[in-house]
């Protein structure tokens, strides 16, 4: 008995290790809910007492939860720390959203670049599914969609470039940037003329990155982002107007 316990612990060590590598990854996102304690089991070929303590572990670290009765899931407690206070201070300071979209114009086009270089056949499947899928939602009128289908477009490329933080870093900053994302996406649906430019923007990025271009495709992602940080500039100041004339209203009444 005592000869097996080190060899248990180790095991469950090895078993924590894949699961937090499938976290790093982006395999196993926020909000995602793991198999059932039988079955991830059977997939990792471990006995259950070695997940269990290989489960517990990595809920001390903070990357899972443990809900009574619904199962573990993925925490977000690497991206929490970093967009809970970003979104607070952009709400409070919009003067830094610029200096957002120049940090999202560098970590995008190094994306998009590595991706060119990096991207597995499974890969260009799924960055071709995503844009396939936001080309569908731009078609339509449902403008959830659209914006839902263009972060998926741009977090698979993102993890397509093989490089974690990357990965994890887009993910993070799309979620800081959400609320602005979305006002810049309504701003533009208003005006078919730049409406139609966004999926040119796309296309170009993804048929870069499928054909192995990997400065074209760097090129396209920083062209994509210029044109973002114009139109966002637009909608601030449309959002301004608005705001100004309401005010106007209000005194006026």
């Amino acid at each position: 008995m005592t000869a097996r316990k080190p060899a248990a612990a180790r095991l469950s060590d090895i078993v924590a290790s894949e699961l937090e590598t499938r976290i790093l990854e982006g395999s196993l996102k926020p909000g995602d809910r793991l198999p059932a304690e039988r079955e991830l089991a059977v997939e990792l070929g471990v006995s259950r007492p070695s997940l269990r303590a290989a489960l517990q572990a990595l809920g001390a670290k903070g990357l899972l939860i443990t809900r009574h009765g619904g199962g573990t899931f993925v925490t977000d407690s690497m991206q929490a720390p970093f967009v809970d206070p970003w979104q607070q201070m952009l709400k409070d300071h919009p003067n830094i959203h610029g200096d957002l979209l120049e940090f999202r114009h560098m970590l995008e086009s190094q994306a998009a670049q590595l991706a060119a270089e990096r991207a597995t056949e499974a890969d260009l499947e799924r960055i071709g599914a995503c844009f396939a899928a936001m080309e569908q939602a731009f078609g339509g009128s449902d403008l959830e969609a659209c914006i839902t289908t263009d972060v998926a477009f741009h977090q698979a490329i993102a993890e397509a470039a093989h490089n974690v933080l990357i990965g994890h870093l887009n993910s993070s900053l799309h979620k800081v940037l959400q609320g602005h994302v979305q006002g810049n996406l309504e701003y533009l649906n208003a005006r078919p003329e730049l409406w139609g430019q966004v999926m040119v923007q796309h296309r170009a990025i993804w048929d870069a990155i499928r054909e192995r271009r990997n400065e074209t495709a760097a090129h396209a992602s920083r062209h994509h982002i210029e044109f973002v940080r114009r139109t966002t500039l637009e909608t601030l100041r449309d959002e301004e107007r608005r705001n100004r004339a309401s005010r106007r209203l209000g005194a006026a009444g």
